[in-house]
């Protein structure tokens, strides 16, 4: 069809009055009576009240891609010593299902953890000597060692802690919150994504863009990530040639054009691209004092270790992690890759556990004497846990482990969460929950409940139905909460 005809054909402003006049008094009326009714439809991101009264002002989500393996740092199982090379008992497996990484094998071998543990803090958790630090801290941590998932893979098992499925598509746990809570600062994103690879298994499962995507939410509430090397954000640079004023008036026009098409089609996606470019623009400014660590003292940076000079290193994202909720951000989302031992497991973990160790306990503390952690909820924890079966050979110093959705273990601090606590037990294998467990949607509702944010209400139609994070499941775990 011709363009010019086919533009012509669309019904624009006045048809649209013409044919609605009943449907716009209405909707006029609804906004006398409930001013803030359509507050969102000129502001997506403006900040919106919660549901009560929240306990947490912002989530730090410390990711750890690849799953770890609860039996090296949290599960202590000291009577599988006596197991060694002992085949798992078909009671204890009963039947549930395997990766096609050890389907085949012919036997599966019990193979206890050869990291010491001690007990720390008031509450007596055991906590392995590869995280000496976060040891020291063990009072500010609330250990979950019952949580459980559905997904047996990688990839859905991490789509599913973020979307709550397992099929791609859905909005990610920051793009909610984005969406329920707004923006705090109109200079930063409400939601930041940052990832770092780690030293145990560097070229393991990647990430993808879609986990801290908005799904089928609108796309200004999809994740920003940060980069750890160029400009932190893409295009955060003007082009060689182009000054502020220029770059100004060329926004200023193209928003002039983006507004008019909006008037004729009310497309939510075009208010969408006129919030983001103008979020750009103010980013140009903000970004770069944000991400200049120049004024933060040795004191600070030995607090974190030595990698958190690097940028782009887990210790220096943490860093930025709190810069981030100190200037309002809402959801801060940090990955970290290599976690994935399914072979030479005493080889790589301590690396790994290393790159988070100091890093992790530095940021809970930092916070603390700040006065932030008490409106700050940090979450640390992967997709699923490990088996205690050797994959593969096992000898008296190496071994694998596969994946292991029925039990693994978490942390929390802050953000009303209770300290020094150690949740649910698992049975001598860690492989199947003895005592009060937690599912990803059990953890998604109590997220949401400390930000003040009813997961039952937090929802959005799409195709015919309301959607919400944790579909028609998930409880609130006050048993958790201080």
């Amino acid at each position: 069809m011709d363009p010019i005809l086919e533009q012509r054909l669309h019904i624009n402003r006045r048809q649209f009055f013409g044919k609605c006049a009943t449907g716009i008094g209405t909707a006029a009326l609804a906004s006398l009576v409930s001013p803030d009714l359509f507050a969102s439809m000129s502001d997506p991101m403006a900040p919106r009240a919660p549901h009560f009264a929240p306990k947490a002002k912002r989530v730090i989500y410390l990711f750890q891609s690849g799953a770890p393996s609860q039996l090296d740092l949290f599960d202590y199982k000291p009577q599988m010593a006596k197991m060694f090379d002992q085949d798992l008992p078909d009671s204890i497996r009963m039947g549930q299902r395997l990766t096609g990484m050890t389907s085949g094998q012919t036997r599966f071998p019990v193979a206890p953890s050869i990291f010491k543990f001690q007990q720390y803090g008031q509450g007596g958790a055991w906590i392995s000597e590869v995280l000496p630090h976060l040891s020291s801290i063990a009072d500010e941590l609330c250990i979950i060692k019952t949580m459980h998932t559905e997904a047996i893979n990688h990839d859905p098992a991490m789509t599913f802690f973020q979307t709550g499925f397992q099929i791609a598509g859905r909005p990610s746990m920051g793009a909610w919150v984005s969406y329920g809570l707004g923006s705090a600062n109109q200079d930063l994103p409400a939601f930041v994504a940052l990832s770092s690879r780690g030293s145990g298994r560097p070229s393991c499962q990647p990430l993808y863009d879609r986990l801290w995507g908005s799904g089928f939410l609108p796309t200004v509430y999809s994740g920003v990530k940060f980069r750890g090397e160029g400009d932190p954000v893409l295009y955060l640079s003007d082009p060689p040639g182009v000054d502020k004023t220029l770059r100004r008036k060329m926004l200023d026009d193209i928003a002039a054009i983006n507004h008019q098409t909006h008037s004729e089609y009310q497309d939510p996606e075009i208010v969408t691209r006129i919030e983001q470019y103008e979020l750009a623009y103010r980013m140009q400014s903000s970004v770069p004092e944000l991400t200049d660590l120049s004024n933060e003292s040795d004191a600070t940076f030995e607090q974190y270790g030595p990698e958190s000079r690097t940028r782009g290193t887990y210790a220096a994202n943490c860093l930025l992690a709190r810069r981030l909720a100190e200037r309002g951000v809402r959801f801060i989302q940090l990955y970290h890759m290599g976690w994935d031992q399914h072979t030479t497991l005493p080889k790589e973990l301590p690396g790994q556990a290393r790159d988070v160790d100091q890093p992790t306990a530095a940021l809970i503390l930092d916070l603390k004497q700040r006065g932030m952690l008490e409106d700050t909820l940090i979450i640390w924890g992967g997709e699923f846990g490990r088996t205690i079966y050797s994959q593969g050979a096992l000898t008296a110093t190496d071994y694998g482990r596969d994946h292991h959705p029925k039990n693994f273990t978490i942390f929390m601090a802050g953000g009303g969460v209770k300290p020094g606590l150690v949740h649910g037990e698992t049975d001598d294998f860690s492989y199947n929950i003895v005592k009060d467990p937690v599912d990803v949607f059990d953890l998604q509702a109590t997220i949401l409940n400390q930000l003040g944010l009813d997961h039952e209400r937090l929802n959005f139609k799409y195709q015919g139905r309301y959607f919400r994070l944790t579909d028609v499941h998930g409880k609130v775990k006050h048993e958790l909460l201080a």
